[in-house]
């Protein structure tokens, strides 16, 4: 709201069909219709099928290599669907994971916040990458060269940190 009003007091905003025309629409629909995703996997038990996925897969590396998969695939998944859809999402899968490895599921929680937060690469997942997408101008390309980058650096730094806050 606060910004709302000093872009009106500015001059950043002139009237609201400038306002109106900048916005991307069709990304608000899209950030709308995926929370009833994470529902729907509740429901039918896909949550509890990924996670056994996750466990089955990489439980031989212990509750670090479930952790990286959960975090890497949390990221991949929130390049398509909005952060707090995909938080929504895989919330559940990393605290069934850490239980059924009986580790502090804190660690898993951290991991899935911070990955859901990555979303660098496209401009279709994170509402800011969206509506910043139309105003400047920017090709999807453009986030894909910038973002993969910072989210190797940020998958290495998390896969640190994370471990050493909230140990297993």
């Amino acid at each position: 709201l606060i910004g709302a009003i000093l872009m009106i007091v500015t001059g950043c905003l002139r009237n609201m069909d400038d306002a109106y025309s900048k916005m991307n629409f069709e990304s608000i629909v899209l950030i709308a219709a995926m929370l009833p995703m994470a529902t729907a996997l509740q429901k039918t038990g896909g949550m509890e099928l990924i996670s056994n996925a996750i466990i089955d897969t990489l439980g031989k590396f212990g509750p670090y290599g479930v952790l990286i998969g959960v975090y890497a695939i949390t990221v991949i998944f929130g390049q398509f669907v909005s952060n707090t859809a995909t938080a929504v999402l895989f919330a559940p899968i990393a605290m069934s994971a850490a239980m059924a490895m009986d580790v502090n599921p804190y660690t898993f929680m951290i991991g899935v916040a911070a990955a859901a937060s990555m979303a660098f690469a496209t401009p279709i997942a994170s509402p800011t990458n969206s509506l910043v997408l139309t105003a400047g101008n920017y090709k999807f390309s453009d986030f894909v060269r910038v973002g993969v980058p910072l989210q190797v650096v940020m998958f290495i730094v998390m896969m640190i940190v994370v471990p050493l806050l909230f140990p297993f």
